[in-house]
């Protein structure tokens, strides 16, 4: 389905994810409703007065010591606003904040209405002062079936948001290039990437079959930026039911846009879990796993697989899977280099979607600053029939839960790109992962195997020659190996591992598989989950 024109870039093709006993596919409403009160979030911090860090930290705990406090609806022209009018809204680009021939920045907001009722408020920090950022109606423009309904000059109690454009592809046109829209969500692109994934804030208790919480950005302060400046500072209050937060965000656009994240969480409660550094992300169907979609496209997914990179320099890759039902896999780490959701393949023709350009998705690393001790990185599969929906979700899961009244604090690095694998590199990657019906192609199957085809490329092992002493190392639980092969394809270059594999015992295989020789590791590991029935 191509991206709606005129509707807000994080709602294209985006609905966001509530777990509620089973799991369902919910709109961004859900995650907009039963959020902290923005108004209480930090009136430890007034306008006008001395704003950083250390002082938003300080409001924030003194917040998670008090009572919820849900927030209040926004009422004006815009509170009946339907999809449709929703779309008749714009910011006037004239408007935007920053501007200027030394401006190396531009602030454009997100209008309040539809499906965001709760006001965001939002300040301009200069000189180490805080000063709010008023917006009214003549900063927007209203087009067509909502003109006549908009009062001139009126303030706005709020916005639902903001996004930053920044000379990203050319020198001369400032290109959307971050956005913070809905809940704790955010987005951001790199150098020739279009938008795809999506980042947040926090996730609590994500997928663990009760309500999951949406932790919300209530208020946002802008570091008013020097002269031709590359980079912003943006800090976040985000509030909870069951936590606050203070967040600080060093942006820099480029060939890969970098996001330095310093989260600083405070419970008021406890929680079952906490999601740190969560992605959200939509895979439908590729080469591996198309057999229900009658399409014409061959691959329709913003993400095809995890990426784990070990403290020990070993690389997991795990394809990722549209479930016939929910699915969960844990990785466990202490203090991993990296982890992500990335868009491997970059090859128009393996989409042939000339409107949703899939082939230009951003992929998104996330690089742990500092210690994070023992825990496990989750990946959630949600089964889903269309591409509108988000049905993947990865993050960070702390081995210790938090303790009301303490504070955590995480560090890490986003990086959203293109991020192509190093073909020179010493381990090769995988490149490929197809699956089908098992046995010989062309004959029946009575054996109720299926055949699992892994390619590999890049590294040592493509300048190896076909009859290299190399072989493919397996481990399987739940089911068994019927037939293994690995071999050299003339035709590409790639090594290709096959296997035909049956379930034994229960509905859920295992898989993991490398290839070694020479007294080597020769690839990263290929990692895969297989819903037998």
């Amino acid at each position: 389905m191509p991206d709606t024109p005129g509707l807000p870039i994080l709602l294209q093709r985006r609905s966001f994810l509530g777990l509620l006993g089973t799991v369902a596919l919910l709109q961004c409403s859900t995650s907009l409703s039963g959020i902290a009160n923005a108004q209480t979030a930090t009136d430890a911090v007034a306008p006008g007065e001395p704003f950083d860090f250390d002082r938003l930290s300080g409001a924030m705990r003194e917040l998670a010591a008090a009572p919820h406090v849900a927030p209040a609806r926004a009422e004006g022209f815009f509170s009946d606003f339907s999809y449709d009018d929703y779309q008749a809204v714009q910011f006037n680009p004239r408007q935007a904040r920053w501007s200027g021939t030394e401006a190396g920045f531009h602030v454009h907001a997100f209008h309040l209405g539809w499906l965001f009722a709760e006001p965001v408020t939002m300040f301009e920090v200069a000189g180490g002062v805080a000063r709010p950022m008023v917006f009214t109606t003549d900063d927007f423009r209203y087009y067509d079936r909502i003109r006549d309904r908009v009062p001139p000059h009126e303030p706005l109690p709020g916005v639902a948001g903001f996004r930053l454009n920044a000379p990203l592809n050319r020198a001369d046109l400032f290109d959307e290039v971050v956005a913070f829209l809905g809940a704790s969500y955010f987005r951001a692109v790199g150098r020739d990437t279009g938008y795809g994934l999506s980042a947040r804030g926090l996730a609590i208790n994500t997928g663990l079959g009760k309500p999951e919480e949406f932790p919300r950005f209530s208020k946002f302060w802008l570091e008013t930026p020097a002269p031709f400046a590359r980079e912003v500072v943006v800090y976040a209050a985000l509030e909870s039911e069951s936590c606050t937060g203070a967040y600080r965000f060093v942006i820099r656009p480029g060939t890969n846009t970098e996001m330095d994240v310093t989260a600083r969480l405070f419970f008021r409660t406890e929680v079952d879990q906490i999601g740190i550094a969560p992605l959200t992300s939509m895979y439908l169907f590729s080469e591996k796993s198309r057999t229900q979609f009658d399409d014409f496209r061959p691959s329709v997914h913003d993400s095809d697989g995890l990426a784990v990179h070990r403290r020990d320099g070993d690389r997991n890759w795990r394809p990722l899977n549209n479930p016939s039902r929910l699915s969960e896999s844990w990785f466990a780490e202490e203090s991993p280099l990296a982890f992500g959701l990335m868009q491997r393949d970059r090859d128009f023709e393996n989409y042939q979607d000339a409107v949703s350009h899939y082939e230009r998705r951003p992929s998104l690393l996330v690089e742990p600053m500092g210690e994070w001790g023992k825990g496990a990185v989750r990946l959630v599969e949600i089964p889903t029939p269309l591409e509108v929906n988000d049905n993947i979700v990865a993050f960070w899961v702390p081995e210790a839960k938090p303790v009301p009244g303490e504070m955590l604090e995480y560090s890490y690095r986003l990086l959203w790109g293109a991020l192509p694998v190093d073909p020179a590199a010493d381990v090769a990657y995988v490149k490929e992962t197809r699956a089908g019906v098992g046995g010989v192609s062309g004959v029946e199957n009575t054996d109720g195997t299926r055949k699992f085809v892994v390619d590999f490329a890049g590294g040592l092992l493509s300048r190896l020659p076909a009859d290299a002493e190399v072989k493919g190392v397996v481990t399987i639980i739940g089911g068994e190996i019927v037939v293994q092969t690995l071999s050299k394809v003339d035709a590409n270059g790639v090594w290709r591992l096959v296997m035909d594999v049956r379930p034994v015992g229960g509905k859920t295989v295992e898989l993991v598989a490398h290839v070694a020789g020479y007294g080597r590791k020769l690839t990263e590991n290929w990692l895969y989950q297989w819903l037998s029935a």
